[in-house]
């Protein structure tokens, strides 16, 4: 009998994330990684153009990632964090520190984004709760994605991902983002909620959505949103599980805007894809909310595997890297290679719009097609065939390529998206 493959043996217990088993029951078979490229069971390789989710962004299997996190688990692999502490969890406090917006002074660990999310959702209802005034209701953009946990389905506005539970999420209020002209209409829409609604918090991805097709939004109108939420005592909390780490061109996107927020949610490249972990930070006002005699108001929401050593390890050693010269040059590259990129094809029949900030470059095609559907599906295949991994969001094709990308490799993708220009 011949030996099944990786491919076929899936098949017979997995259950995949995002995937119709029904229409699309095999799933391809990665054995390696090594800087941008995946290499299947079959020997092909591709481009990973998106860092799997927005994780590897220094290249898969960086050997000075690696080397970090196999000194670390010799030395010390997990320990409970509620009652200890260890050098690895202490040292990653101290450099993120110095990289967060300047009022972000406490860390708190999780396990992803979702429950980065959740955290930082649980500490805003528990600030108001602490100081007796229960608040209920959270504001959030239209089309945002914030994860699957039940508060961060909550706050997320794509019913795709929703529509089974959302008789059961908490109260949440949305607003269109903001476009550079409806700024003021926003802020009379906020006026309305808080005179109607126990408003505890506005959480936001700021300055580009990326579930929603990596759309982007103006950043003094966000300024301006967030201003008037803490001008009316509502806790802010962005959302940077995507764009956090360097991806818009600055450290974080909250960098690109004066008013900072009270709560940061962090993951996918904090741990360079690695181990997985998740941080939500915050302000030492809403740390002081959960101080007291009565232990009852402390934070009581804890992860097995918080402050992981080697997960810990795996992130200073990106930190590391990203305020690096050599990377910081990278980023710049890129950046620089996308904007010449959309200047050749932006007059291209079949592109309707385009945006780019710092490594990531969206374009949205002049096709209707259904975010899952057999058209982005067809798509997707396309890429593959070319060697490059690119996962359409519906009808918006985006890049968000690891910071180690070549320039060789990086004209294979923008070669890939011309061609496919050329069949839909």
């Amino acid at each position: 009998m011949t030996p099944m493959n990786l491919k076929q043996r899936d098949k017979k217990h997995l259950w995949h994330p995002l995937k119709q088993h029904q229409l699309n029951p095999e799933s391809l078979a990665i054995v390696k990684a090594k800087g941008c490229i995946l290499t299947d069971e079959n020997g092909n390789e591709y481009i990973d153009a998106i860092a799997s989710w927005y994780t590897c962004m220094y290249g898969h299997c960086n050997d000075y990632i690696i080397d970090a996190t196999h000194k670390q688990m010799q030395q010390l692999d997990q320990v409970m964090f509620s009652d200890f502490t260890h050098e690895p969890a202490i040292k990653l406090s101290e450099a993120l520190i110095n990289i967060l917006p300047k009022n972000q002074n406490k860390i708190y660990f999780n396990d992803n984004g979702s429950t980065a999310v959740e955290s930082g959702i649980k500490m805003a209802l528990q600030y108001y709760f602490n100081k007796k005034d229960k608040r209920s209701t959270f504001i959030a953009f239209e089309n945002g994605f914030h994860g699957d946990t039940f508060g961060a389905m909550s706050v997320s506005g794509l019913s795709v991902y929703n529509g089974p539970f959302e008789e059961f999420l908490i109260d949440v209020q949305r607003i269109p983002t903001p476009n550079g002209s409806n700024t003021q209409n926003i802020l009379k829409q906020l006026e309305d909620y808080i005179s109607n609604h126990h408003i505890a918090g506005f959480i936001y991805e700021p300055l580009i959505q990326g579930a929603a097709g990596m759309k982007t939004h103006d950043a003094d109108g966000l300024n301006s949103i967030l201003e008037y939420c803490k001008n009316h005592d509502i806790l802010t909390i962005a959302d940077e599980v995507m764009t956090g780490f360097g991806k818009t061109g600055k450290y974080f996107a909250s960098d690109y805007i004066d008013t900072k927020p009270d709560i940061i949610c962090l993951s996918k490249a904090l741990t360079a894809g690695l181990i997985p972990m998740a941080i939500t930070s915050c302000t030492q006002d809403i740390y002081n909310a959960f101080l007291s005699n009565d232990m009852a108001k402390g934070f009581f929401h804890c992860h097995t595997y918080s402050g992981n050593p080697v997960a810990c390890a795996a992130a200073i050693a990106g930190i590391e890297l990203l305020i690096s010269e050599e990377i910081q040059n990278n980023i710049k590259n890129i950046s620089s290679n996308h904007k010449a990129f959309l200047k050749r094809i932006k007059n291209h029949s079949k592109i309707k719009t385009t945006r780019h900030i710092g490594v990531i470059l969206a374009i949205d095609l002049n096709t209707k097609m259904e975010r899952y559907g057999s058209l982005r599906d067809k798509l997707l295949t396309f890429f593959m065939d070319r060697g490059v991994f690119l996962r359409p969001l519906g009808n918006t094709i985006y890049i968000q390529v690891p910071y180690v990308i070549s320039n060789a490799e990086l004209q294979q993708v923008y070669q890939a998206i011309e061609d496919v220009l050329e069949i839909v």
